[in-house]
């Protein structure tokens, strides 16, 4: 159900928007109005975006490769660029025989597993993981056929899963710990730090995260790491120091980057 008659005339909700800074402030109060489902409900909605709070936050949802992900607030919101992660992620695991075995680290709201699985029309056993107990709330909501654990990056998984892994994919935190304050403010004033802050140079977990994926990836399988473009390089020798085969490939598109990390197979 949404607001078909509101109280707050439409031309009101852009022109309040527009104030506080919203660039797209006509196609945030259509997505306002359509999702509220009462006019009170709508003008509470604005109240807090106004106030700055981040737009999937107040609806309780964000668009990602072109599904409705349940967010919280106080949660990582998905970024768009991670669609390129995703987009890798889908190919490699159609090179896989029968049904591969997908883990989504750092998993957030999930929306990366959610969306892999959408690309492989459900063709596969998924499993997420996140320290965020109201991460993995919203993980669980997104995920409702995969198995979605809580605790310290692969901590809570079964030991059942090591060495199976086909498709290991992470966005974790990787901004510099002093570049944090200069991120926008829906995101450095309503999204947890620990979300955001990768250390002194921005790959304290990153390297926790690959240094451990080969005990968990398959013979052959692939590791997926976001991270920037100037990170790229350092992260890509973090790879290699696991052991793994590096690439860097990169979408202007998207503006992103992705480490692919590929566990040899054992020479026969």
């Amino acid at each position: 159900m949404s607001v078909s008659s509101s109280s707050l005339p439409s031309a009101e909700i852009v022109a309040r928007l527009r104030a506080a800074g919203c660039v797209f402030a006509e196609d945030e109060a259509e997505l306002l109005v359509s999702t509220a489902a009462t006019a009170d409900a709508l003008a509470a909605m604005l109240e807090r975006r106004v106030a700055g709070e981040p737009l999937e936050h107040v609806l309780g949802w964000a668009s990602f490769c072109g599904l409705r992900v349940h967010v919280e607030p106080g949660v990582f919101v998905p970024r768009p660029r991670t669609e390129f992660l995703v987009d890798r992620a889908v190919a490699l695991a159609r090179e896989v025989p029968g049904r591969p075995v997908v883990l989504d680290m750092c998993c957030g709201t999930g929306a990366m597993g959610a969306a892999v699985a959408a690309g492989l029309a459900g063709r596969v056993e998924l499993h997420a993981a996140d320290l965020d107990p109201a991460a993995v709330r919203c993980a669980r909501r997104n995920l409702p056929a995969a198995h979605v654990y809580q605790g310290d990056l692969y901590d809570p998984l079964p030991p059942s899963l090591q060495g199976r892994v086909d498709i290991l994919i992470t966005s974790p935190p990787y901004v510099p710990s002093e570049s944090v304050a200069l991120l926008p403010p829906e995101a450095r004033l309503h999204e947890p730090r620990f979300a955001l802050d990768g250390g002194e140079d921005g790959l304290d977990v990153v390297r926790r995260v690959i240094a451990a994926a080969p005990f968990w990836l398959t013979p052959g399988g692939r590791l997926l790491v976001e991270t920037s473009q100037n990170q790229a390089a350092a992260t890509a020798e973090a790879v290699r120091s696991a052991g793994l085969l590096p690439r860097i490939t990169t979408s202007p598109e998207y503006d992103a980057t992705t480490v692919i990390g590929t566990l040899a197979r054992p020479t026969p």
